[in-house]
């Protein structure tokens, strides 16, 4: 289900924030990666747990980036991003338990920007490995960085 936040004051008086809709099927890791990027001046505006829900949440609330799962419960993370660059849609960051070499040529062919590789030094919650978010238990993460990556008006 996508969801809006009301405005908070003191995130980011920037007026290039880069908007972003997390889409993952464990609500933990949406909860976190929502306060890692808060924190980070990002503004998340919305949430997803399953690829049909992000594709209608990406077209309501015209997010810049959406940071997305490879693999949800209905459609495939790579299929959601070839739709959304299909639509001329927001900037699209992978996030996954896998390598980046276990999907072969699939990223580059959804129209993802990326998947960032993890990195040594993780934190495990649950069943995911949150490194693209919390490597090396750096706030200022390698996520934050290829979503800085792919929002055409910071870069």
């Amino acid at each position: 289900m996508a969801t809006r936040t009301a405005a908070r004051g003191g995130v980011c008086d920037d007026s290039d924030v880069a908007s972003i809709l997390i889409v993952d099927d464990d609500h933990r890791f949406r909860g976190i990666a929502r306060r890692l990027l808060e924190s980070e001046g990002f503004d998340v505006v919305g949430e997803a747990e399953d690829g049909r829900a992000a594709l209608a949440a990406a077209r309501e609330l015209e997010p810049d980036v959406v940071l997305l799962d490879v693999q949800l419960p209905d459609l495939d993370g790579l299929e959601v991003a070839e739709q959304l660059a299909g639509e001329g849609g927001p900037a699209v960051v992978l996030t996954s338990t896998r390598d980046e070499s276990d999907f072969g040529p699939q990223v580059r062919q959804s129209g993802a920007r990326g998947l960032p590789q993890a990195t040594v030094g993780c934190q495990r919650i649950g069943s995911w490995t949150v490194t693209s978010l919390v490597p090396s238990g750096n706030v200022a993460s390698t996520c934050t960085s290829w979503i800085i990556a792919a929002t055409p008006s910071m870069t």
